[in-house]
């Protein structure tokens, strides 16, 4: 797995870890919140095919460093542009699952010269009303949050992530739980888990209006991919964002999920290949 130390700025000596298959235009592939780079393992061969698939291990997660918090939506979309330079590509498609929905919504807003298309897979995108679960909620609380996370051990891990899928696989919810967790569950994890969800939940609350009159006005092509089923973003947020943005396009997948990349991978994969090779919209 690459290794990438950035330098210079507030992002000096964060070191990011990516998974990257293919040649060609990039596709920038973003884990949720909790997420790590390869929960896209199903599609990164097939992507390279078409693209330079890269699976990033956003700061904070996966074996990526975690610095203290905060982490706002804005570190990550500096981190992203920082990544993207150090690498000398061009422009980007960004591909983001849940919580990676909405940092490629500020990646997006924040350098838009650099995007090509958004695709956004169970994405949660600020300005269109999404609200957390209560089970989120209780972890940003000051302290209950410390004590909840102490507690994450791989049953009740399991048990929370086989609700995000409308047919659990064992195989698949155990892969999610066994890879990466002692780091997960360090002090150093917990924290960056935490400080994330605090940082983006304040996102989503204070910059609403300044995300959803960016994102109306956005000029590339947008692909929702969403799970009939989805317990943790609702289907309603998709039609919501769907219908407020420039050249969206909205895939529904029916008995499926919150992971559509895992759970019904095959679709995901045709559906994301054809993006990536339509033409794209005039600018």
């Amino acid at each position: 797995m690459p290794e990438l130390c950035l330098r210079g700025g507030e992002l000096d000596g964060i070191v990011l870890h990516f998974v990257t298959e293919g040649s060609g235009a990039p596709v920038l592939l973003l884990h949720g919140l909790g997420g790590f780079a390869a929960v896209w393992r199903h599609n990164i061969p097939v992507l390279g095919r078409h693209a330079t698939a890269i699976a990033l291990d956003l700061p904070g997660f996966g074996r990526s460093s975690k610095p203290p918090g905060p982490y706002p939506l804005g570190i990550f979309a500096r981190t992203i542009e920082a990544f993207r330079r150090a690498l000398g590509l061009d422009r980007l498609t960004l591909v983001g699952h849940s919580m990676g929905g909405a940092v490629a919504a500020a990646y997006a807003l924040e350098y838009p010269s650099r995007v090509e298309r958004l695709a956004l897979v169970g994405g949660a995108v600020p300005g269109f009303g999404y609200r957390v679960s209560w089970v989120y909620r209780l972890l940003a609380a000051r302290g209950l949050g410390e004590i909840a996370a102490g507690l994450m051990w791989p049953g009740l891990l399991k048990a929370a992530l086989a609700r995000c899928f409308a047919r659990p696989d064992p195989d698949e919810i155990d892969f999610l739980v066994r890879t990466g967790y002692a780091v997960r569950v360090s002090p150093e994890g917990r924290a960056a888990f935490l400080s994330t969800l605090r940082s983006v939940r304040a996102d989503f609350a204070a910059d609403a209006d300044r995300y959803r009159r960016g994102l109306m006005s956005l000029p590339v092509p947008v692909l929702l991919i969403h799970g009939s089923q989805d317990r943790v973003v609702p289907p309603a947020h998709a039609r919501t964002v769907a219908a407020h943005l420039r050249n969206a396009t909205v895939r529904w997948l029916e008995g499926c999920g919150h992971f559509p990349q895992i759970e019904r991978r095959d679709a995901v994969n045709g559906w994301l290949a054809e993006f990536l090779l339509s033409r794209a919209v005039s600018r």
